[in-house]
Order: C-alpha cells, then sequence, then structure tokens
C-alpha cells in the first residue's frame, strides 16, 4: 500500500510540473532584459542596416549568425564580438534548437528561401521575424503561419515603415477623418535597378519587382486608405528584356477599395519614384518619400508638416516587436499582415497575365 502511496505521489509530481513547466519557462523568459537576435543570410540588407540597428535596440541584441559564406564569418566575429558556438550554416541550422542565446531567428533571405527557414526556426522554438515580402505564393505564407501558431512561437514581418512615427501620423489622419473620407491614393514606389544576375532578376527566388518594390507600393495603398482592397487591374511590362528576361521590371496597377476608392499604384525597377498622395474629401496628404530607411515626411493641405526626426527606423521596428514579445502584447505586423499583401500581389499577376481583367481579391 505504502508503495504505491509513493508511486502515485511521484506521478502526480511529474504530472504537476510538466503542466506548470511552460509557465517556469515563460517567467525566467520574461526576466530577460534583451532577446537575443541571429540573423541568417549576410547580405547587404544584414550586413549594412540590421546589424548596426541592433546596436542601437533597447530590448534586442545581435548574438548569432547563420551563413552559407565562411569567409565573412571572421568579419563578423571580430565586429559583434559573436562567439562560435552561436555560428550556423544552412545545413547546421536546425541545432540553433539547443542554443538559450538565441530567442529569435531573424530570416533575411531571397523571398523563395522564406518558407523553409521560417518553418525550420518555428520547429527549433525560436520566435521569427521574416523580411518583406513574406514569400512568393499565398501558400507559402499560409504554411508559414500555420508552422508559427502549431510551434506557439510569434511570427513577425519586416514591415519598417509600420513602425515609422512619420507613417503613423497620415494613418491616423485618415483613421479620425480629419478631412472626411478617402477620395483617392496615388502609391508610386520603384528605383533603378541595374543588377543583371540578382535573385530579384530571376523568378524561382521570388524575384520580379513585385517580389520587392511591389509592397511598398500596396502597404502605402492600404494603410492611405484604411481598408483592404476588394479586386484589381494591372499591367507589367520592362524596357529592358535583356535584363528582365523572366520577370517584371514594372507593374502599373489600380487597387479598387469599399466606397468606390480607388488607389492608382506604380511598382518598378525601371526609375526611381516615392511617393503617395492621398485625397480626401476635405484636404490632402502628400508623402515623399514614403518609403526610406529614414527621412519620410510629408505635408498636409492644412499647412501642417510630416517630419519626425528618428535615429534608426530598423531598431525602432525590432524594439517594437521584441517588447511585444517580452510583454505579450500583439504584434505591429504579423504573418496574416503579410498574408494579406501577398493575396493582392496573386491577383496583380492575373490580371495582367489576363490582359488586365478585373480581379477579386
Amino acid at each position: 500500500m505504502k508503495s504505491q502511496r509513493r508511486e502515485f505521489i511521484k506521478t502526480l509530481s511529474a504530472v504537476s510540473l510538466t503542466a506548470f513547466l511552460p509557465n517556469i519557462l515563460e517567467a525566467n523568459f520574461s526576466k530577460k532584459q534583451k532577446l537575443g537576435i541571429a540573423l541568417v543570410g549576410l547580405g547587404y540588407y544584414s550586413k549594412d542596416l540590421l546589424a548596426p540597428a541592433l546596436q542601437f535596440t533597447q530590448f534586442a541584441e545581435l548574438k548569432g549568425i547563420v551563413t552559407g559564406s565562411p569567409e565573412k564569418i571572421p568579419v563578423w566575429k571580430e565586429k559583434y564580438n559573436l562567439e562560435d558556438k552561436n555560428i550556423y550554416n544552412y545545413q547546421n541550422f536546425d541545432e540553433i534548437a539547443k542554443n538559450p542565446d538565441i530567442d529569435i531567428v531573424y530570416v533575411v533571405l531571397p523571398p523563395s528561401m522564406h518558407r523553409e527557414y521560417v518553418e525550420r526556426a518555428a520547429k527549433a522554438g525560436k520566435h521569427v521575424f521574416c523580411e518583406k515580402p513574406m514569400a512568393p505564393t499565398v501558400a507559402d505564407c499560409k504554411a508559414m503561419i500555420a508552422a508559427c501558431e502549431k510551434a506557439k512561437v510569434k511570427l513577425a514581418i519586416g514591415y519598417r515603415c509600420q513602425h515609422d512615427p512619420n507613417v503613423k501620423v497620415f494613418r491616423k489622419i485618415t483613421k479620425d477623418h480629419k478631412f472626411g473620407k478617402v477620395l483617392d491614393v496615388i502609391s508610386r514606389a520603384g528605383y533603378r535597378e541595374n543588377r543583371t544576375n540578382h535573385w530579384k532578376q530571376i523568378k524561382a527566388m521570388g524575384g520580379g519587382v513585385m517580389g520587392d518594390m511591389g509592397v511598398y507600393a500596396i502597404q502605402g495603398a492600404r494603410m492611405a486608405v484604411g481598408l483592404e482592397p476588394i479586386a484589381v487591374t494591372a499591367k507589367a511590362s520592362t524596357t529592358r528584356p535583356d535584363i528582365y528576361k523572366e520577370v517584371e521590371e514594372t507593374v502599373e496597377y489600380t487597387l479598387e477599395f469599399p466606397n468606390n476608392v480607388k488607389a492608382h499604384c506604380l511598382s518598378t525597377f525601371g526609375e526611381n519614384v516615392n511617393n503617395l498622395d492621398i485625397n480626401y474629401e476635405k484636404g490632402w496628404v502628400k508623402i515623399s518619400p514614403q518609403q526610406a530607411y529614414n527621412g519620410i515626411k510629408g505635408e498636409v493641405s492644412d499647412g501642417s508638416k510630416i517630419n519626425i526626426p528618428i535615429k534608426n527606423q530598423q531598431a525602432i521596428q525590432i524594439d517594437d516587436d521584441c517588447k511585444a514579445i517580452l510583454h505579450g502584447t500583439k504584434l505591429m505586423a504579423t504573418g496574416a499582415e503579410g498574408l494579406k499583401d501577398i493575396k493582392i500581389v496573386e491577383a496583380i499577376y492575373k490580371s495582367a497575365a489576363n490582359n488586365g481583367k478585373r480581379v477579386l481579391i
């Protein structure tokens, strides 16, 4: 009888520990002052923007890297004082699951690789930040969201402009109906991309302007109107078929929103354009540049200016997302936000492939 009682108590203790283990782990996690981030992919955006930004963050720190280029490792180790145990390649990446120094994996790879590394990071039990656009297809986006939900980790998409205080100003003007309803919008984003063998020119890697600059113009329109588009008409073109052999260089498209509101958009690798014009019933807002790493600014019809100085846009984005994880609050741009844009991108491609036929979103 005593033996049975001892076994029952052992079993009860084990069950109780298992029941409370997530709370214990969460309590330990919440004591962290800064979350450790590992950057996956050490190209321009990681090297010149995210890594420097992580030197200004209050709630995050660069703790690790994942790279397929061994020659880059000594430079990163020395510059950011990284430990050998926090350095991974694409083959041993999954071992990151055992590393308590890494809380977040930041995926900074060509779009075609986003799904794989988001899913692997989630399986490893790490929160995930993923650069935009989220993925080449709606199916990829849904799989990424499902993987993170299954693993009970957070998924944030790197829509840095949403975190910029200047963008928040015009979004509030729309939300508060300061000048009445939105009538129409012009949203343009692009630059002259002259590289010839980059992932942006390769279809299989998620290339084409809609796989890069496209989401900026879409985001500008969606934030300006404050609603979701219901249909689109689109036309794709290229002036340099020798460079843009298998993907589009430029897409002109019109997004239709409820209440007969339209946004006339341009996404291009052919010219430098960067503006957002919002016309309301009783006024207007003009933002130029509408997407930039710093210096987003604008004018308002009442004579006021939108020009809030910031130190580092990426640092604001990372800190906002890390605070949400630490405090258990809602992320600003989740996987669901990324999915919305890719649904629109797929509709744009469908319309362009059918001579500008109107396509429902």
